[in-house]
């Protein structure tokens, strides 16, 4: 290809890449990693940090009553943690096989293989009734999108937390933000399932 065609597709690829800044900016550059693989307007993988998952878990009061559904689950720290920690069962949810597998293994060295499942699944079609307590690291976008299905499925009492990001116009019930073990500013929102929450 002649050096004049070179600078017009650099200058056609710049362009998508500043555009594509514009709409992925809050949600990739400003904004903390995020846990989970899910479809790429979900959220991108990169691992929650163990005190970070902790501090969910502890903010949700979870027990050995709960049932743990992370969606987006990545490689199941936070599950096989609520299992671990607080002997909760705990369900993770993701999209792509690798991550399944990698939870699956990482809930084996744990000891907690009768405590946890992993399911290979859409977030946004996944069954959430059993759920007690849910989890999610995603983006603000995303679990407005998840909203009406967490609502319609989800009992009286339900706890919801997100890491880093709210949902839309549903105002959490508490707020806490936290430097984590390597000086990061995290920030989580719990919501409670009740007559008070909006409609699906």
């Amino acid at each position: 290809m002649q050096s004049a065609q070179w600078r017009v597709l650099g200058a056609v690829l710049v362009a998508v890449m500043m555009i594509g800044g514009g709409v992925w900016g809050t949600g990739l550059l400003n904004a903390a990693p995020m846990a989970g693989t899910q479809r790429p307007h979900l959220a991108p993988y990169v691992p929650t940090p163990q005190d970070v998952v902790e501090r969910m878990l502890a903010m949700a009061k979870v027990g050995k009553n709960d049932v743990v559904v992370d969606l987006g689950s990545g490689d199941g720290r936070l599950v096989v943690t609520a299992a671990k920690q607080f002997g909760a069962r705990g369900i993770g949810i993701d999209i792509d096989p690798a991550r399944i597998a990698e939870g699956r293994a990482n809930a084996k060295q744990a000891g907690v293989e009768s405590l946890v499942e992993f399911r290979q699944e859409d977030a946004l079609e996944a069954d959430v009734s059993k759920a007690t307590v849910v989890t999610l690291y995603l983006l603000s976008s995303s679990n407005v999108k998840l909203r009406p299905r967490l609502l319609s499925q989800l009992k009286p009492g339900a706890r919801i937390v997100s890491h880093q990001f709210g949902m839309g116009d549903w105002a959490p019930d508490a707020v806490e933000t936290f430097t984590d073990a390597n000086g990061t500013s995290r920030t989580l929102y719990l919501w409670t399932v009740g007559a008070n929450s909006p409609k699906p």
